[in-house]
C-alpha cells in the first residue's frame, strides 16, 4: 500500500570517491583533470573538423560529430564534480544535484546507445544500398534521426528519474561511488523498490537492447554482403569504415555487460565503481582517438586548415 504522505528526510548523499587517502586524491586530480581535458578538445576537434570542412558533410561525419557532443556533455556531469570533490576532500552531494546528475548522465548514456545503432544502420545503408544511400539518407533523414535520439532517450530518462524521487530515503546516506547512479541510490531508499525496479530495468533494457540488436543485424548484414565482394579493395574498404564503429560499440557495451551480466561476487563490493571508472574516464577519451587515428579524412581536414593557417599568416 502506497503511503499518503510520501516524504525524503535526506537532505544529501555522501560520496565515498575513489580513495579516502589524502595524498592519492592529489595524483587523482591530476590525472582527471587531463583525461577531462583531452576528451573535451578532442571531441571539440571533431566538431570544429566537420562543421569546417565541406568534404566532411556526409552522414557518418554529421552523426560522428552528434557523438562528440554527447561525450561532451557526458564527462562535463560527472568530472568536473569529481575533481571539486578532490579539492575539498568531501564527497558531499545534495538531493536534487545528485538526481541531476543521475539524469543527465543517464541521457547522455542511453542517448549515445541510440546514436551507436542509428551509425551501424547508416554504414549498412552505405555498404549493402551504395546506390540509393544518398536519395535514403540525405539531410532531413539524418535530422530525423538525431533528433529521435536525443528526444527519446532523455524523456524515457526523466520517467525514471521521477520513479527515483518519489522513493522515501531516511538514510544512511553514504554511496559507495564516485557519482550518482541509480542502483546505488536506490539501495538507500527505506520503502519498497521492487516495482521501480522493473521499471527502470524494463527503459533501460529498451534503450540499450534496442539499439544493440540493430548493431548486430546492421554488421551480420555488411558481412554477408562484403563476404560477395568480388574486390578485395572494396571489401578493405568496407571492413575500415566500419572498424573504427565496432570498436566504438564494443567500449560501449563492454563494461555494461561485464557489470550488469556476469555474476557479482560479495566478495567485491567495488566491482561497480570499478568497472565505472572505465566508461566514464577511459571511453570518452578513446572514442575520439579511435575515430581519428586512422581516419585519412580526419587527417586531410586537419592539413587542410594547418595550410590555410600558414598562408594565412604569410599573408
Amino acid at each position: 500500500m502506497i503511503e499518503a504522505e510520501n516524504f525524503t528526510s535526506v537532505k544529501e548523499f555522501i560520496l565515498l570517491g575513489l580513495s579516502s587517502h589524502r595524498k592519492i586524491h592529489v595524483l587523482l586530480f591530476l590525472v582527471i583533470l587531463i583525461i577531462y581535458s583531452l576528451t573535451v578538445l578532442g571531441n571539440l576537434l571533431i566538431i570544429i573538423l566537420v562543421q569546417a570542412d565541406v568534404q566532411l558533410n556526409t552522414p557518418m561525419y554529421y552523426f560522428l560529430s552528434h557523438l562528440a557532443v554527447i561525450e561532451i556533455c557526458y564527462v562535463t556531469s560527472t568530472m568536473p564534480l569529481m575533481l571539486s570533490h578532490l579539492v575539498a576532500g568531501n564527497g558531499a552531494i545534495s538531493f536534487p544535484f545528485c538526481i541531476t546528475q543521475i539524469y543527465v548522465v543517464g541521457s547522455m548514456a542511453t542517448t549515445e546507445s541510440l546514436l551507436l545503432g542509428v551509425m551501424a544502420y547508416d554504414r549498412y545503408l552505405a555498404i549493402c544500398h551504395p546506390l540509393t544511400y544518398a536519395v535514403v539518407m540525405d539531410k532531413r533523414c539524418q535530422l530525423q534521426f538525431a533528433l529521435a535520439c536525443w528526444i527519446i532517450a532523455p524523456l524515457l530518462c526523466g520517467i525514471c528519474d521521477v520513479f527515483l524521487v518519489c522513493q522515501t530515503y531516511c538514510g544512511p546516506n553514504q554511496i559507495n561511488h564516485f557519482m550518482c547512479e541509480i542502483p546505488a541510490v536506490l539501495k538507500l531508499s527505506c520503502g519498497e523498490t521492487q516495482i521501480v525496479e522493473n521499471i527502470i530495468s524494463g527503459v533501460g533494457a529498451f534503450l540499450l537492447l534496442l539499439p544493440f540488436c540493430v548493431i548486430l543485424t546492421s554488421y551480420a548484414l555488411i558481412l554477408y554482403s562484403v563476404s560477395h565482394m568480388k574486390s578485395t579493395a572494396g571489401q578493405h574498404k568496407a571492413f575500415s569504415t566500419c572498424g573504427s564503429h565496432l570498436l566504438v560499440v564494443t567500449l560501449f557495451y563492454g563494461p555494461g555487460i561485464f557489470m550488469y551480466v556476469i555474476p557479482k561476487s560479495n566478495s567485491a563490493p567495488d566491482r561497480n565503481k570499478q568497472t565505472a571508472i572505465f566508461y566514464v574516464l577511459i571511453t570518452p577519451l578513446l572514442n575520439p582517438i579511435i575515430y581519428t587515428l586512422r581516419n585519412k579524412d580526419i587527417h586531410r581536414a586537419v592539413r587542410k586548415i594547418m595550410q590555410r593557417k600558414d598562408f594565412e599568416q604569410k599573408t
